[in-house]
């Protein structure tokens, strides 16, 4: 018997761990300090926001809303140019273990300027939406994410729901490939930066297959724990300092915990950057690095953009090599040059070179 990608999909629905994630799980600290769980518990708004929860400028405004994913409310800024409807949109989802005040907002704020309403969101278990354990990171989840934050837009009135497109930044890029293979509704997608989840990417930041087959089998009992006690193991994302680096962290390159490590800072003059936390469930990691970008692609069909950089996450050649892998029949390939990853988070003159590209692509 087949099984189609979207049945897979649900068919995590009622699995065993799909069922604890409605547990009200303990976070069971593992050697790194648990964080806030949430704008309740922090008491930090991340905007001024009006008391409509609306903020305007000249062509557009800017509104704090709400939807739900799987029962679970999540929380997010939408974008929407100035008196005027039918409009395209775009919902945007960042890097692994974001929050929409990071690269997602650079972008959103930009899109809007050129007629898009575009949506950013706290996915389910991080930063101000719901959703226990916090910070479990799954492909699957925000993929329904994804799929929910489209049910939203389509009912605004600002928007035409024939022209939802997606765009993904860095890891993202995996999650909006599914979501372009499980929901019709998809208009367009655009990969920038892509952080590309192949073995062989795998083995490249894990410094190879013995060390991959290591932390994929931590995570693993980190979830069968998880599954028996309803406790979540944690990782941190980057080492709390560079002078002590954690082995155990998700990413480990000096130069990205030095772009990470200043969003976990906790102040209220800093609230307008979101509820970062400097952790992920452990039993994440398997369910990133034993992800299959390049058994999805192939099936793609919806028409795609992909724009990278030589010096960006997956390197020079890879990009190339599985955007060639793509059946779609409306497909580009956008080289910018030499930029580095990290440009395309936060530098103005890297994502303002994108936009064109993207917003061309949506019209």
């Amino acid at each position: 018997m087949t099984i189609s990608r979207r049945d897979a999909l649900l068919a995590l629905s009622v699995s065993p761990l799909a069922a604890c994630l409605t547990l009200p799980a303990q976070a069971q600290e593992a050697g790194v300090p648990l964080a806030a769980t949430g704008a309740a518990e922090d008491g930090l708004p991340t905007q001024v926001w009006a008391a409509e929860q609306r903020l305007k400028w000249s062509g557009f405004a800017v509104e704090r809303v709400t939807f739900e994913s799987q029962g679970v409310q999540v929380v997010g800024n939408l974008f929407v140019p100035e008196g005027k409807s039918s409009l395209p949109a775009v919902v945007v989802l960042g890097p692994v273990g974001f929050v929409k005040e990071q690269s997602p907002l650079q972008y959103a704020s930009r899109l809007v300027r050129e007629g898009y309403v575009t949506l950013i969101f706290d996915p389910r278990f991080h930063g101000e939406s719901g959703g226990e354990p916090r910070r479990f990171e799954s492909g699957a989840e925000k993929t329904r994410d994804l799929s929910a934050a489209i049910d939203f837009l389509a009912a605004r009135p600002e928007v035409d729901a024939q022209r939802i497109s997606l765009l993904g930044i860095c890891q993202a890029v995996n999650w909006v490939v599914e979501a372009a293979l499980v929901d019709p509704r998809v208009k367009s997608v655009a990969l920038v930066a892509g952080h590309y989840l192949t073995p062989e990417l795998a083995e490249m930041y894990l410094g190879g297959p013995a060390n991959v087959e290591a932390r994929m089998a931590k995570s693993k009992a980190a979830e069968i724990r998880f599954r028996e006690t309803g406790n979540a193991d944690y990782i941190h994302i980057v080492s709390p300092s560079l002078d002590q680096p954690d082995p155990d962290a998700l990413l480990r390159a000096p130069h990205i915990q030095m772009f990470y490590i200043r969003w976990a800072d906790r102040n209220p003059d800093l609230a307008h950057r979101g509820l970062w936390e400097n952790r992920l469930t452990a039993m994440s990691e398997h369910l990133i690095w034993g992800h299959r970008v390049d058994l999805a692609l192939p099936g793609v069909q919806t028409p795609t953009l992909m724009i990278h950089a030589q010096n960006a996450a997956s390197g020079p050649e890879l990009p190339q090599l599985l955007f060639d892998t793509i059946p779609a029949a409306r497909k580009k390939f956008v080289s910018l040059g030499e930029q580095s990853q990290l440009q395309f988070y936060e530098d103005p003159i890297t994502i303002d070179q994108a936009i064109p590209h993207i917003a061309e692509f949506f019209a």
